[in-house]
């Protein structure tokens, strides 16, 4: 860890966020949880997912 992190984590600790705050983040979470892993069991549909044969890459 270095200087910043730890000057981060005291003004965190001191003025925590708003619970507010916490429940948005934790419902995004938990959005993008169930996301992967409805991706990761199959229960997507085959056209919703991206094709890994097809790569655009322009140099």
């Amino acid at each position: 860890m270095n200087l910043t992190q730890l000057l981060r984590m005291a003004r965190w600790a001191r003025h925590p966020p708003s619970r507010r705050r916490v429940i948005i983040v934790s419902v995004a979470v938990a959005l993008c949880l169930t996301l992967a892993g409805a991706e990761w069991l199959g229960l997507f549909p085959e056209h919703w997912g991206i094709d890994p044969g097809r790569r655009s890459f322009r140099p």
